[in-house]
């Protein structure tokens, strides 16, 4: 028979061994809610974005549109691709700031650029975050919230008004569906366009005196972001929630661009397409101009729009920039939390 020490020993071992069990049990139920809730929330909003685009399917480009646009692009370079050729008059009109866009589309309302601005007590000059929004963002909600915080910290925070979204979308359309169609040439030019406005934000508060600058962007954001990156060094941080960093799976690949995908393959348009024109527009294919240590990517565990694998890809493709990964899908708020808690330090 056992002693009482060992007696004790044993079902110490046996309390532990079960505790460790139940723990672990717990660990994978919790992993597996967090998957079925993450793919859950994914299916449906790629539903919804699959669905505007259906509406949509009308608006792509032939081979041959597409050919032209690509053999004219592919010679420029980055910096006269996004170069900002003025300074132009910039308007505060209550909270918002707004002037003409560089590029003019077809549409009047999306040829108005427009940022709304929470300013700290010292107005203009101070340190200052631009907040660069997802596809189809629809409310500032959080952006507000984040930005109070911001402001109690003396920074500044603007949220840019991403072309076709919030106060720029065109009559007839859903806010940010023309963003991105199965048109290339005018997703291109839809870029470029986003990229030279916050570059034309960035000028106008330099002249006001602000000399220090942080970036918040997420998914379509975090990919302007990136290129902005590529042209700007004046950033305390970048920080990048999910961005869009291979253009390639973004068209083929990615569960949110089946209609656009399905369209290009009926016009004649193959896979590939897009990389005669990632030296203007792939994440993967610059270098953030600012210290590579001022760089945050983070990532969704379960997000299939841009892969975990896909962003520690660009992560060693930029050097010193750093990769965190949150438990979600491509939608949530988990990313966010992680990005507000990385730049804490910085502010």
């Amino acid at each position: 028979m056992l002693g009482s020490e060992e007696a004790k020993a044993g079902a110490f071992a046996y309390g532990d061994s079960e505790t460790n069990l139940k723990g672990g049990i717990t660990s994978q139920i919790r992993t597996l809610l967090q998957l079925k809730t993450a793919a859950g929330l994914d299916a449906v909003m790629c539903a919804l974005i699959n669905a505007i685009q259906w509406q949509l399917r009308y608006l792509v480009c032939s081979p041959e549109e597409l050919d032209v646009y690509l053999s004219a692009c592919e010679p420029i370079s980055r910096g006269l691709f996004y170069e900002v050729f003025e300074k132009p008059e910039v308007l505060q009109t209550g909270k918002f700031l707004q002037w003409q866009s560089p590029v003019k589309t077809a549409f009047p309302e999306n040829d108005t650029a427009r940022a709304r601005v929470f300013l700290s007590p010292s107005g203009l000059r101070s340190p200052t975050v631009i907040f660069l929004h997802a596809l189809m963002s629809a409310s500032d909600i959080g952006y507000r919230r984040i930005a109070a915080r911001l402001n109690r910290r003396g920074w500044n925070a603007v949220l840019m008004h991403l072309p076709y979204h919030y106060s720029r979308v065109p009559r007839g359309h859903f806010n940010g569906a023309l963003a991105l169609t199965a048109n290339l040439p005018q997703n291109a030019e839809t870029l470029r366009q986003a990229v030279i406005e916050v570059r034309q934000l960035m000028n106008f508060f330099r002249v006001n005196g602000c000399q220090d600058f942080g970036v918040i962007g997420t998914s379509y954001g975090g990919w302007v972001g990136a290129l902005v990156s590529f042209l700007e060094r004046d950033f305390r941080f970048v920080t990048l929630l999910q961005p869009i960093a291979d253009v390639e799976h973004a068209i083929w690949e990615s569960p949110a661009s089946f209609t656009i995908r399905r369209a290009l393959l009926a016009a004649g348009i193959e896979r590939g397409a897009s990389r005669r024109h990632a030296h203007l527009t792939s994440p993967l294919d610059g270098r953030p101009a600012c210290d590579g240590a001022r760089v945050l990517i983070i990532g969704g565990e379960y997000d299939m729009i841009a892969p975990p694998s896909t962003l520690k890809v660009l992560t060693q493709m930029w050097p010193e920039s750093r990769f965190a990964q949150v438990a979600q899908g491509h939608f949530g708020y988990a990313a966010m939390r992680e990005a507000l808690r990385s730049i804490e330090h910085l502010l």
